[in-house]
């Protein structure tokens, strides 16, 4: 394994962003113009608002009738109530009462969740397509420098899946710079601190459960062959710096 780099202030920024790491709009908008996010801002962690959907469905995937109330309901569930906790806590920040109890608490731990949440939908229904070409030769060869070769990392990426209850997610720790498949049980679980999202797959039964029932081993199976590598690929490019 090479040496760790240090962390350039980009890297940080570029971290914290992709992350959802508030630090005021104006580090949001110079984290964005100097890494080139280009996803970060349209996200709802940016404008508030829910992103819009690149489909409606992706035949021989997901059906409309599973993507709507996936994105309505879960995705925009959490930024809606993501947006209420803002607005609670900014009205206590602002007031004169000592901070503390068992309702800020709940709250500080539900935003994290709510916001790790609406950053995952969107890099969901983002990283998907109806028709898939073949992965650019820079992320075919970091995924084969990682794991072997391209199928030994979609095998262990189903595996990874299979094992989660929440999330399976290709990141890349910016600490040392290696490839991760992360399982996480929650939004707010498992995660790599430094970890920055590539692939994201949600495997919540509310994800495939109107078109798989508890079928989830055949919804993951399919889900690989439906990924977007150009927006992969566009990722690892920012992402790796």
């Amino acid at each position: 394994m090479e040496s760790p780099k240090p962390l350039s202030r980009r890297q940080v920024l570029q971290t914290a962003s992709v992350l959802g790491i508030t630090a005021g709009a104006g580090s949001i908008a110079s984290a964005q113009q100097q890494s080139g996010l280009f996803f970060a801002k349209e996200s709802g962690l940016v404008t508030g608002k829910m992103k819009p959907l690149k489909f409606e469905e992706i035949p021989g995937l997901l059906t409309k009738e599973q993507v709507t109330p996936h994105y309505q309901a879960h995705y925009g569930g959490a930024l809606k109530r993501l947006g209420t906790i803002e607005q609670q806590l900014d009205g206590l920040y602002r007031g004169k009462e000592p901070l503390g109890g068992d309702a800020l608490t709940f709250m500080h731990k539900d935003k994290i969740n709510r916001m790790n949440s609406v950053l995952l939908h969107e890099l969901y229904f983002d990283g998907l397509t109806p028709k898939s070409e073949n992965p650019a030769d820079d992320i075919r060869g970091a995924l084969a420098k990682r794991f072997g070769s391209l199928d030994r990392w979609i095998e262990d990426f189903k595996a990874c899946c299979m094992s989660a209850n929440g999330w399976g997610i290709l990141a890349r720790d910016i600490t040392n710079g290696q490839l991760y498949n992360v399982s996480s049980d929650l939004h707010e679980v498992g995660v790599i601190w430094l970890g920055q999202p590539l692939v994201v797959c949600d495997v919540y039964e509310h994800a495939f459960y109107v078109d798989y029932q508890n079928r989830k081993q055949e919804y993951v199976s399919k889900f690989v062959q439906y990924l977007d590598w150009d927006e992969t690929s566009r990722r690892w490019q920012v992402l790796k710096g």
